[in-house]
């Protein structure tokens, strides 16, 4: 079992203005690779919240993968690929190429995309956009990597050059 954490950001949200539809889908994607959600929560786009929640959720909840939906565009308010980038230690930019390359296939907006990806201890973390669409779009160009890619991270991977 991979246990997982969704963080949604969004002022609306936050205050209950709004539905967060994106959690559903990451929710439904992430059962295709074993994946139960152990925390999810709803969270304003402010830096030194997602910060907090972050570090709330890799170092305390040590949970296998966050995926955080929302505030990744060009916004004023848009800060979750800053705060990631201040709490993970390795950065993982294949995974957000990856995923702005498919995208790029449907959008040219996808190029706007800041996402980030990374790693804090035994935890990786990925932004995904706000959008439900965006982010079945994005989740499934790299949920088939995310079982190896999480077992060597917890250590309990083998070998990466076999043949």
């Amino acid at each position: 079992m991979i246990k997982v954490g969704i963080l949604t950001m969004s002022d609306k949200g936050a205050r209950g203005e709004r539905e967060d539809k994106s959690c559903e889908v990451i929710k439904e994607m992430v059962k295709e690779i074993g994946g139960e959600v152990k925390y999810y929560k709803i969270i304003p786009d402010d830096f030194d919240v997602i910060k907090e929640e972050l570090f709330h959720c890799c170092d305390r909840l040590e949970l296998d993968l966050v995926l955080t939906t929302g505030g990744t565009g060009f916004g004023p308010r848009d800060n979750t690929p800053e705060a990631t980038i201040e709490v993970i230690k390795k950065q993982a930019p294949g995974i957000t190429e990856a995923m702005r390359m498919e995208s790029l296939k449907k959008t040219p907006k996808a190029m706007l995309s800041r996402a980030a990806a990374g790693i804090r201890g035994k935890t990786l973390i990925i932004n995904l956009p706000g959008s439900p669409r965006g982010v079945r779009e994005c989740l499934s160009v790299v949920l088939p990597v995310l079982p190896h890619g999480l077992e060597i991270l917890s250590g309990r991977g083998g070998e990466c050059g076999k043949e």
